[in-house]
């Protein structure tokens, strides 16, 4: 269990919203700014970025920046290929999104995949190290992990034979 995390998540601390004063930076700041940020954290701007294009708001996450965007970017193009009519648009069916997600990824990372979606909901999961991501679009909030795998080989001889009783 050392290879492994846990966390736990309430509708709460999801709708815990810190407010921070607008900075403003002038072009020469920002230009001194952004050489001395680190490769890391320029990753970290591309991924915020992607995510407030996509008008996603990302809780937490233990994964790799390149599935966080895969996970964004298929879960916000799920929804807006929900089918909607003129007058408003319609709920999106949640199992088929948690469905949909959870055999994306486990047909690019493997099995094991594990898709919680909805308005409200607690949570308190295990995951393989990378294999977690929490975020919500709009009042919908999607959980996303992975858990570990281990095949069985061969089956364990039991204590006793059923040819001994």
């Amino acid at each position: 269990m050392d290879a492994m995390a846990s966390r736990r998540y309430t509708e709460e601390e999801a709708d815990s919203k810190q407010h921070h004063p607008t900075v403003q930076i002038s072009q020469p700041e920002a230009t001194v700014m952004t050489q001395d940020r680190s490769p890391a954290e320029e990753v970290r701007i591309k991924l915020a970025a992607i995510a407030l294009s996509l008008n996603v708001r990302l809780r937490s996450s233990d994964m790799p920046v390149d599935r966080q965007e895969r996970a964004l970017r298929y879960a916000r193009s799920f929804l807006d290929k929900s089918p909607s009519s003129a007058a408003s648009k319609p709920r999106p069916n949640l199992t088929l999104l948690a469905r949909a997600l959870k055999k994306e990824f486990d047909s690019a990372y493997g099995v094991a995949w594990h898709c919680v979606v909805g308005k409200s909901f607690g949570s308190f999961v295990t995951h393989s190290p990378g294999g977690f991501i929490y975020f919500s679009i709009d009042s919908l909030f999607i959980l996303l992990f992975k858990t570990e795998v281990q095949l069985v080989t061969e089956l364990e001889p039991s204590s006793q034979s059923v040819d001994t009783l």
